[in-house]
């Protein structure tokens, strides 16, 4: 319950049941009208994003409530991202696999799938950043987001500037500017502005991921990266060694270029340090 004075008299405002007041005595709940009102009336800056934050990058909006789902997809285009919204966790982890979306912004609130069980899901098929939305009443579960592969959280009721600026944060965070030198490692070849390889005059048909692990290692060719190394700079995860992410990518990478972990040409395994990427003999 929260007072306000008006005159000389006091009235009181109650909050409705599944509600709390924020410090103006609002009453907000994650998926109310009044936030997505509020938030409406806080747009963005409209300063385009640079090159390197945004390509017109792809966003996948992924909230239950029809009105914030309208709202902040408004909040983002404005502020120069392309946006898909949908209001389910199986229309998300649909387009999280076949829409390639550059940033996931996920709302908790789904209506047929655990918020946090539907986080784990999309990280396990998606390598982009993921902006969990939690209301301010769930802010307990801040720690098993980032646990679940959460990249970065807000709690609501959130301006749209605040938003943005994390989304920008994340993107350059990922996003590097290419130089238009091609990385060459022996017959490998590395166009990073066209994003594309070549071993000889072969194209290799990688990953983003893989694309990403191959070039941190060639930017570091000869010197051996951590697993941990990986997962920080090129996951951007942290705290987990035992991740077995690192060496499945490497596996993969390693049969496209046509060698094995026993008879490796360029990509080499130190046992119990980690991997590197060498010009062959």
């Amino acid at each position: 319950m929260t007072r306000t004075r008006s005159g000389r008299g006091v009235r009181t405002r109650t909050a409705r049941p599944g509600t709390s007041s924020d410090r103006r005595g609002l009453p907000y709940a994650h998926s109310s009208r009044s936030w997505a009102r509020r938030l409406s009336t806080m747009a963005p800056d409209r300063k385009p994003l640079t090159t390197v934050e945004n390509r017109m990058a792809r966003v996948l909006l992924v909230n239950d409530h029809t009105g914030e789902r309208a709202t902040l997809s408004g909040l983002l285009r404005t502020a120069g991202f392309s946006v898909t919204a949908v209001g389910t966790a199986l229309e998300g982890l649909r387009l999280v696999s076949s829409a390639s979306p550059d940033l996931v912004v996920l709302g908790l609130g789904l209506p047929d799938l655990d918020g946090v069980a539907a986080l784990r899901m999309m990280r396990s098929v998606c390598d982009a950043p993921i902006v969990v939305l939690i209301p301010r009443s769930g802010e307990p579960a801040i720690v098993e987001v980032f646990d679940a592969g959460a990249d970065d959280s807000i709690v609501t009721p959130f301006s749209g500037d605040h938003l943005v600026a994390r989304m920008r944060a994340l993107l350059r965070r990922v996003r590097r500017l290419p130089t238009a030198t091609p990385l060459v490692v022996g017959e490998l070849r590395i166009d990073l502005l066209g994003r594309e390889t070549r071993l000889g005059a072969q194209r290799l048909a990688l990953s983003r991921k893989e694309f990403d692990l191959l070039t941190y290692l060639a930017e570091r060719c000869g010197r051996v990266v951590s697993r941990r190394d990986l997962l920080t700079n090129v996951w951007h995860r942290h705290g987990a060694d035992n991740d077995a992410t690192v060496d499945v990518h490497v596996s993969w990478l390693r049969r496209k270029l046509g060698e094995t972990a026993a008879h490796p040409r360029y990509l080499h395994t130190v046992r119990g340090v980690g991997h590197k990427l060498v010009a062959p003999r």
